[in-house]
């Protein structure tokens, strides 16, 4: 099997390459003004090559500069970009955000996660074409950056293309009310209708990973949610199915601790705050087991046990295909900002409308009052989110899944 660094000693006709902000008169001014609403290439190469090493930092006054500079990027002289992200999420920061984080392929690092890298590799054959834009109303004073690149031959360039999609879904409750963790009767899914969505395409290629950037406006567990991955547009049950997100993000029992891998972790958490109330952003990379497809994929994921919660969730996936995919439009600026905090003061109006309910002061711990509950129960409690022919070929995987079970049994007597 080969190893991380086992490419290290071998020698190829490749020219080493970069484009830079360095000041080209000599002097120190190594970086780039951006105007509000401004594009700017930073890199246009022509014929064959591999983008090796990508580091870029800023100096904004917009606090929300990470959201509101999108970094593009096309290959092949395609019209549309295969990347079209905000930096910030890109490059794991999430909410525009900094904070320092250690992934293989990309990274923040110090200080306080100023300065964003990346070392996915990403081929080309007819050339290459990297921006930025400047969606904020105030200037980026200065864009520091570095695109190393090789010059390669057009056959050592016939990998797939990279990929990598920003999407957010305001997310509400499949069944209409946020019921999860002994809440009420949960409906069985047995659909990706209701998840949220991290890549949906068509070619040939591998995912191979998910930044996961999740604002919880409940203190309740969003983490029940399983991922679902189907490959050539498969029925279901889709070929991959998980147990859970944190399961996902290879954790266990919620993600309430700072770690980071190289392939997976959790940078950011809900620090200061109740339960699983508020931001946590965790990832995965597919290094060694990227998901694998001939014509088309489409993974998601459900926002708590059969989409039953609401959330602000954010992704970026990333993956590599061909031929180029066209990807979605990426939602103008205003539609990216951030949902509010909520403080104790929500909490308190919360706490008044319960007992408004009961019609009484009561101390928060009792169930909803007798009328409420029968109300919720024939609305929400028994809904059902399994289609008739999804039915048919779960009752199919759990006798197969039964006979599997039996089968091991016996043979471990």
């Amino acid at each position: 099997m080969a190893g991380l660094l086992d490419t290290l000693p071998r020698i190829t006709s490749a020219r080493s390459r970069r484009c830079s902000s360095y000041d080209r008169r000599g002097g120190n001014a190594d970086s780039i003004r951006i105007a509000p609403g401004a594009t700017v290439t930073l890199a246009e190469i022509a014929g064959a090559g591999v983008i090796r090493h990508l580091w870029f930092t800023f100096s904004h006054k917009d606090p929300m500069c990470r959201r509101n500079l999108v970094l593009r990027m096309y290959w092949d002289g395609c019209a549309q970009p295969s990347v079209e992200c905000p930096v910030g999420d890109f490059f794991g920061q999430g909410w525009g955000e900094r904070y320092n984080y250690v992934a293989l392929p990309v990274c923040a690092a110090p200080q306080d996660g100023h300065a964003l890298v990346s070392y996915f590799p990403m081929p080309f054959a007819r050339g290459a074409r990297i921006e930025i834009e400047n969606q904020s109303v105030q200037p980026c004073d200065a864009c520091f950056y570095y695109i190393d690149y090789e010059e390669c031959r057009p056959r050592d360039c016939a990998d797939g293309r990279f990929h990598a999609w920003w999407h957010r879904s305001l997310h509400q409750p499949a069944s209409g009310a946020q019921l999860e963790w002994g809440m009420g009767q949960h409906a069985h899914n047995l659909t990706d209708q209701h998840n949220h969505l991290l890549v949906d395409t068509r070619g040939r290629g591998h995912y191979v990973g998910v930044q996961y950037y999740v604002d919880s406006p409940t203190p309740l567990w969003y983490g029940e949610g399983d991922d679902m991955f189907f490959i050539d547009g498969e029925p279901w049950p889709p070929s991959l199915h998980g147990t859970g997100t944190e399961d996902y993000f290879n954790t266990a029992w919620g993600p309430k601790e700072q770690f980071t891998h190289l392939y997976f972790g959790a940078p950011r958490i809900n620090t200061g705050q109740s339960d699983w109330f508020g931001r946590t952003h965790v990832y995965r990379f597919h290094v060694e087991d990227p998901i694998r497809f001939s014509q088309s994929l489409r993974g998601s994921i459900e926002i708590g046990h059969a989409d039953c919660l609401q959330s602000d969730t954010v992704t970026v996936a990333y993956w590599y295909q061909t031929p180029c995919a066209q990807l979605p439009p990426l939602p103008p600026a205003a539609q990216r900002q951030n949902m509010p905090a909520l403080s104790a003061l929500e909490l308190q109006r919360w706490r008044a409308a319960f007992c408004a309910l009961h019609g009484k002061a009561v101390w928060g711990h009792e169930d909803w009052p007798a009328v409420v509950k029968r109300a919720l129960e024939r609305r929400f409690f028994k809904k059902s989110l399994a289609p008739a022919r999804a039915r048919a070929a779960a009752a199919h995987e759990l006798i197969a899944q039964q006979k599997m079970l039996r089968r091991r049994t016996k043979r471990s007597a």
